[in-house]
């Protein structure tokens, strides 16, 4: 679990929130694919899977989202956003915390995360490198 919790007025990082539609939950349950386990899938072979009821752009958001709320102190509320914004998590690792929150900004087209909720990612990011600055 990551030390960093939720900080006074930043986004809450850890929420997790339902990011499938009621429709595609019964395409992958009727599927057997849990949506877990999409951590392992292509964008491509999981849309036609679903015979194309779920787009491969779609397909690509769940598997980046899944992948995503894996890194530790990530909720899938969080993680939706950074999908939806063009983030993988390699990129969520890698890339400066302020540029991944001004492109989640500029993609809701509001300041849905402020300067409290860069610096917790800032963090989680400095735990997943091991502390390394």
């Amino acid at each position: 679990m990551s030390k960093v919790q939720a900080l006074p007025g930043a986004f809450p990082l850890h929420e997790d929130r339902n990011f499938v539609s009621e429709s595609e939950w019964v395409i992958f349950k009727l599927l057997c694919k849990p949506i877990d386990s999409f951590v392992d899938e292509n964008a491509e072979a999981l849309c036609l899977a679903t015979s194309s009821q779920v787009s491969q752009a779609r397909c690509d958001v769940l598997i980046r989202t899944v992948r995503i709320k894996q890194l530790d102190g990530l909720g899938s509320w969080i993680a939706r956003l950074l999908a939806e914004a063009g983030f993988n998590d390699h990129d969520i690792r890698d890339q400066a915390a302020s540029h991944i929150i001004h492109t989640v900004n500029h993609k809701a087209g509001y300041p849905i995360c402020n300067d409290a909720t860069l610096r917790a990612l800032h963090k989680l990011q400095l735990e997943w490198k091991g502390g390394q600055q």
